[in-house]
């Protein structure tokens, strides 16, 4: 027998149900402008469609094309991107000063009731900002637009008390029987160390999978027993982040072992994402030549080459400073009480 038909998003029963939570959304953005207008951010508009979508090698991005019709062009590959960031860090190149923007992004290949492949991502730079600086900045700007106490699953978290700021390092001290996640990474090439994370992991009497590499390793290990641990009771910042897990962030000079990223962890969700940026061209140029490499390695996956002309920006001069990315649906799940995250969204993805 044939199924039967969803009721679409946009049945009058389906928006009611939605209502509540899309009303509290639109209360956070309104809050969210407020907060960074009252601190001297101006408020940017990058580009959706441009030529290299991001860095991230595990992203998948949309593809698209221009094909010339009216006035100049050629004919040209094109993404949806996957965030604002190497739009927004051009700005701060070009002098714009501190900036933030409510960015639609999408990523192909997400969905699940925490993913949608197109979402919202507030992204905001400061010029001049401390990685400290920005977890100051963040936990300010959380506690003014969510309630005192938060939940989502069978988490609560009260988010009026002062969040938690642990390393890596710290964490899998903590969580994960003692391991030493830093000393399986090479001070010198910033690379990570397979069969030491391994030696390490049976030690500890932790399980791993066979045949696994130092990032897979150590994702399995974070994802099994650091993030089921932290960001439950107050918020989390988990900071200092092994060097091969870097992206764009600056190498710790104390340490060049851990990178100067934190993210951020509340009522068990992933919240944040924020770097202490890297300016040095040279660096961003090996590590974008890499993540290329990987991303071409990847059976069946098409992808793009190196943004030179973020690399060009670099070299110009970017000020230092610190960014971060914060997934604006899953802020409006916790604000509103959200399980899912179709329940803040206007209309969902044809494929939620």
């Amino acid at each position: 027998m044939p199924q039967p038909q969803a009721t679409p998003p946009w049945h009058p029963e389906q928006l009611a149900a939605r209502l509540p939570f899309l009303r509290r959304r639109a209360r956070l953005t309104a809050a969210t402008r407020a907060f960074f207008a009252s601190r001297g951010y101006a408020e940017a508009e990058t580009p959706a469609l441009v030529p290299v979508p991001g860095m991230e090698v595990h992203l998948r991005a949309f593809r698209s094309e221009f094909r010339p019709h009216l006035g100049a062009g050629r004919a040209t590959t094109l993404w949806l991107r996957t965030s604002p960031e190497l739009a927004l860090k051009r700005l701060l190149v070009g002098g714009a000063g501190k900036v933030f923007e409510l960015a639609r992004v999408w990523r192909n290949g997400e969905c699940s009731p925490r993913h949608a492949p197109e979402f919202t991502m507030l992204e905001w730079y400061r010029p001049g900002a401390t990685l400290s600086d920005f977890m100051d900045e963040t936990e300010q700007f959380v506690r003014s637009v969510l309630p005192a106490t938060v939940a989502h699953g069978n988490v609560t978290t009260t988010v009026s008390t002062t969040f938690e700021r642990l390393t890596m390092a710290e964490a899998f001290s903590r969580h994960a029987h003692g391991l030493d996640i830093l000393a399986t990474v090479d001070p010198a090439t910033a690379e990570g160390d397979g069969p030491a994370l391994h030696a390490a992991a049976r030690r500890a009497g932790l399980g791993l999978p066979p045949g696994l590499g130092w990032e897979d390793a150590f994702f399995h290990l974070l994802l099994t027993h650091i993030e089921p641990a932290i960001g439950r009771d107050r918020p989390t910042f988990l900071t200092h982040w092994p060097a091969p897990q870097a992206a764009l962030a600056r190498r710790d000079p104390g340490d060049p072992r851990a990178a100067l990223r934190f993210e951020l962890f509340a009522a068990g969700l992933e919240l944040a994402n924020a770097f202490d940026e890297l300016t040095d061209p040279a660096e961003q140029r090996l590590r974008f030549t890499r993540d290329v490499e990987a991303r071409k390695a990847e059976a069946g996956e098409e992808g793009w080459e190196v943004d030179e002309d973020f690399l060009a920006a670099l070299d110009h001069g970017m000020p230092a400073g610190s960014g971060i990315a914060l997934g604006f649906d899953r802020l409006a799940m916790l604000a509103s009480g959200a399980e899912r995250i179709d329940q803040v969204l206007w209309l969902p993805s044809a494929v939620s």
